[in-house]
């Protein structure tokens, strides 16, 4: 399954980039690999086609993390960043009218969720969550504050880089791709046993957004630009869809 019509040649994707499934060093990975052969059932076309999402149901806000939760004069604590770029097909081409959704931690790295277990602070003004629908060209745009790293209980001491998550959605919410998106530079990136089961540079590279100065807001907020490519041998890594359809 695709979010995308397919134009022209299909170009083969890379399986060999593909992480393995069972990575001991990622210790969730344990019990999540398979252990008998994987089987295919495909979907229906209700699964593909609905339920729709309407352009309508976005709000003023959706695409302003800083914001949307905030009380009213207020605003999320934290470095301003604005993140953008392009969802693009294995061709380079632009893929309009994509609902791109993301979450994230809060400048000190603790997520706004019943379960979480890290000590740093709430910050009462951050929802962590947001939304905005891809323009004909195919760019998106969010406003947000920069997570921070947290420490999670895989081995002995290892922490998350900072990171925000992505969901792609297609047609229908049955086509759906997620993925992670990284901040150049940060030392924690090549530390992190998730980011160490992909099998090149290329693919943690696919996975780091570049600062991009040009895009800027002087005094106000730097920028991190981050394409995502659908399908292809130029694929970002998807989580929930290793094959990449």
């Amino acid at each position: 399954m695709s979010l995308i019509k397919k134009q022209g040649g299909f170009i083969a994707r890379d399986r060999n980039r593909q992480p393995d499934a069972y990575t001991p060093e990622y210790k969730s990975s344990v019990k999540r690999s398979p252990n008998a052969a994987l089987v295919s059932f495909p979907s229906s076309i209700s699964e593909e086609t609905a339920p729709m999402f309407g352009h309508s149901m976005l709000g003023e806000l959706d695409n302003d993390l800083i914001h949307n939760y905030a009380r009213a004069g207020e605003s999320a604590i934290g470095p301003r960043i604005i993140v953008h770029g392009r969802v693009l097909d294995e061709h380079g081409n632009g893929v309009p009218n994509t609902l791109v959704e993301v979450w994230q931690a809060n400048a000190g790295g603790r997520y706004r969720h019943k379960k979480e277990s890290y000590i740093a602070p709430l910050d009462p003004n951050f929802g962590g969550c947001g939304r905005t629908i891809t323009d004909e060209d195919g760019s998106y745009e969010l406003l947000t504050i920069q997570p921070g790293a947290y420490p999670w209980p895989n081995r002995a001491n290892d922490w998350r880089p900072a990171h925000i998550h992505f969901s792609l959605f297609g047609s229908g919410f049955a086509q759906r791709l997620i993925t992670q998106m990284y901040f150049e530079g940060d030392p924690l990136i090549k530390l992190c046993p998730i980011v160490g089961v992909l099998k090149s540079q290329q693919s943690v590279d696919a996975l780091t957004a570049l600062l991009d100065m040009k895009h800027t807001v002087p005094m106000d907020s730097l920028a991190y630009k981050f394409d995502m490519v659908l399908r292809g041998r130029r694929q970002t890594y998807f989580e929930n869809r290793n094959e990449g359809k």
